[in-house]
């Protein structure tokens, strides 16, 4: 049941993900001095509607997305008397500009506050990902119920010289640029092992001897799955915290620090996408499905659901908040008939205008929607495509994170 109320939960948040999206665009419209004819969430058969001013409100059947109706947003639409003077392709560049980012400004609005919400409730994750050593320890046994055993002392690694702040950078000579290559290279050894700390500018490699203890094992990858005891080595190093927490203060660079990281992975994924068809055919083949190929609104909200399942309300959130990420971003490529499509028009009409101003000239006439409306079915039919693709593998074989 919890799972089911996920989904629709996640489903939902998406749905005013892009309800704000085009309410973006609809208000600046209107503060400056733009008709909206029309502002829907939703395509297809219409489930009903009202009308505010002059303004059509209303929900339609497909929640596949909605739309913000401008009177003028080309020269080839039809206007009423009242329209002529408002049309959007007649007013200023700024004007147009600033109403076609307004709905990709409120997703990244909305991400952001996301992940302030995130940092606030949950912490923010550690992405220094270096072995970096938080502290020494005694190495104590664990029991099957998850307790340990008491111990003393400052635990092998304290006894050879480590410190906290130091950064391990190999074992026995075999590099480890993550704190798991740590744990991998020291779980299975005896006896001692060359540890090659980095500690400022100096570089120190410490004979530690491993002590073998009892540790608690997952049989499976799930969650919440059985464990068992095993014996394994162990130096007694604490990592560094997983999350970092913050304060209502604290949180605002945070969350700019992790909001830039997040825009940095949404462009290197949108990059990719074109290489990830490929893994898509294969997972909707009978393949493995890539746990980093792309989602549908179906496979993220399943996703949604699978995380408020079991309580990780975290990832609710951060999905969320990359979807929104995304959304902005992908609507920023300067193809018809994304946002993006729109604003490169609008950019070339601006410079080519103020070119003809500094030659003597007059304005040019408005771009010619219908010569780009060949590139624009090729963009349509590709994206509707891929989109199919994803759906079809969140279905047929969707991604497994918690297992």
């Amino acid at each position: 049941m919890v799972f089911v109320l996920g989904v629709v939960a996640f489903a939902i948040c998406i749905g005013i993900s892009i309800a704000l999206h085009e309410c973006g665009h609809m208000w600046v419209a209107k503060a400056t001095g733009m008709k909206v004819r029309r502002y829907y969430i939703g395509f297809g058969p219409k489930i009903f509607s009202w009308t505010r001013g002059e303004t059509e409100y209303g929900l339609k059947a497909v929640p596949a997305g909605g739309f913000c109706d401008i009177a003028g947003m080309t020269a080839v639409d039809e206007l009423a008397p009242d329209e002529v003077d408002r049309a959007m392709y007649k007013q200023k560049t700024w004007k147009r500009l600033a109403v076609m980012f307004g709905g990709i400004a409120m997703n990244f609005v909305l991400a952001f506050v996301l992940v302030y919400t995130l940092a606030l409730g949950w912490g923010l994750p550690n992405r220094d990902t270096s072995a970096t050593v938080a502290g020494v320890q005694c190495v104590a046994a664990q029991n099957e119920d998850r307790t340990f055993d008491s111990c003393s002392g400052l635990g092998p690694a304290g006894d050879a010289g480590i410190r906290a702040g130091d950064v391990i950078t190999a074992v026995n000579g075999d590099d480890t640029a993550t704190f798991a290559d740590v744990v991998d290279k020291i779980q299975g050894a005896t006896g001692s092992v060359d540890v090659t700390v980095q500690r400022g500018d100096d570089t120190l490699t410490l004979p530690v001897t491993v002590q073998r203890t009892e540790r608690l094992f997952a049989l499976d990858n799930s969650a919440d799955g059985p464990l068992e005891l095993r014996t394994t080595g162990a130096i007694g190093v604490a990592r560094t915290p997983l999350t970092i927490d913050y304060n209502a203060l604290s949180a605002v660079p945070g969350a700019v620090s992790y909001t830039g990281f997040i825009a940095g992975q949404t462009a290197h994924a949108i990059v990719d996408l074109p290489s990830k068809v490929g893994a898509l055919w294969t997972a909707v083949t009978g393949g493995e499905r890539d746990a980093d190929t792309p989602v549908s609104v179906v496979g993220a909200s399943v996703i949604g659901g699978q995380a408020a399942e079991l309580g990780l309300w975290q990832v609710f959130v951060s999905l969320l908040a990359t979807l929104n990420f995304f959304l902005g971003a992908f609507n920023l490529l300067p193809l018809l008939p994304l946002d993006g499509g729109h604003i490169a028009v609008t950019i070339y009409e601006g410079i080519r205008n103020k070119i003809r101003a500094v030659r003597g000239l007059g304005k040019g006439a408005p771009v010619n929607y219908m010569k780009l409306m060949p590139l624009t079915y090729v963009v349509i039919v590709i994206g509707g495509a891929f989109m199919l693709l994803t759906l079809t593998a969140d279905i047929v074989n969707p991604i497994q994170l918690f297992q």
